[in-house]
């Protein structure tokens, strides 16, 4: 838990402010997309508008923009910008559930996988939430199921498959890939995919809601400090092939949470490819930096192409 009282200093109350917008915009070409037709489930209060913060904490010189108090999610579909490989890709942005890092871990993402002919859905989910109490400011229990950022993932995978053949994705070809936060919900959706935490909407409910293939980058939540794997995240052979990514100075979520899951999915035979680096630290999203943890793209890529799911 102790690690997270340091990512909540480091991504949100460390980050000194200095421009707000009203709510995240993608740029020109793209619609945001209501994921909920009508009532949102299980709906939690917010305690403001939505809001979008620009930090002065610098990631590879830049700033990243931070998203607050969603309330009603949405996804942003990026259609590829080559040759469609027919693939496509549900992002999930960090933040420790409190914020959700929009460009550093999710348009930055998009342009990545679009240039390289996969689709992008970029996933707006609903922060605060459990793990994080706003109440509070504080996290009562890091392990805990993120229900409403999980509804969100569950019912994205069903409209992803819903419309593959209208947005020209290949029905078994859709993962997902999270950062921090993020990279717990792909985790959990990876593992509890077989019945949706809300009352069934209408078709895309229907539709599975199990990833193909997931890559969680430096994620949290996923290890207790003795090692043991969080019991929400059930490792079966069903879970899908999965790409970890860490460094081994990442002092927000710690190198354990990827050698724990890891461990759990080689137990359970599923295929599972690591990286672990010494230099990188946490929340380095797909930005350049001095050491070689920001080469993983390319380790991801072709990861991608060993299990089929792109050519090489």
């Amino acid at each position: 838990m102790k690690l997270w009282v340091i990512a909540l200093c480091g991504l949100v109350a460390c980050a000194s402010v200095h421009a707000k917008a009203t709510v995240w915009q993608p740029t020109a070409g793209h619609t945001q997309i209501p994921i909920w037709p009508g009532a949102v489930p299980d709906a939690q209060p917010v305690p403001g508008p939505e809001t979008m913060t620009a930090s002065k904490n610098l990631i590879a010189g830049k700033p990243w923009m931070a998203a607050t108090n969603v309330a009603r999610p949405t996804m942003t579909v990026y259609a590829p910008s080559g040759k469609n490989t027919g693939a496509a890709v549900v992002v999930f942005p960090g933040g420790g559930f409190e914020v959700l890092a929009m460009d550093l871990e999710g348009t930055e993402a998009c342009h990545w996988l679009t240039s390289n002919g996969i689709t992008c859905v970029l996933l707006k989910y609903r922060v605060p939430s459990a793990p994080y109490g706003w109440q509070c400011n504080c996290r009562s229990d890091d392990f805990v199921t993120p229900v409403p950022a999980l509804e969100d993932a569950q019912r994205t995978m069903g409209l992803v498959r819903l419309h593959a053949k209208e947005w020209h994705i290949d029905p078994h070809k859709i993962g997902v890939m999270g950062f921090s936060a993020g990279g717990y919900l792909v985790a959990e959706i990876s593992t509890r995919f077989k019945k949706r935490l809300y009352a069934p909407v209408d078709a895309a409910d229907k539709e599975s809601a199990r990833p193909d293939f997931a890559l969680a980058i430096y994620p949290g939540h996923l290890a207790f400090d003795n090692d043991t794997l969080n019991p929400n995240v059930k490792v079966s052979r069903d879970t899908p092939p999965t790409f970890l990514l860490q460094a081994e100075d990442d002092y927000v979520d710690g190198v354990n949470q990827s050698l724990v899951y890891y461990a759990a999915l080689a137990k359970a035979h599923v295929p599972a490819e690591m990286h672990l680096y010494a230099h990188g630290g946490h929340a380095f999203g797909l930005r350049p930096g001095k050491f070689p943890i920001s080469g993983w793209p390319k380790l991801a890529m072709a990861w991608l192409q060993t299990i089929g799911v792109v050519p090489r």
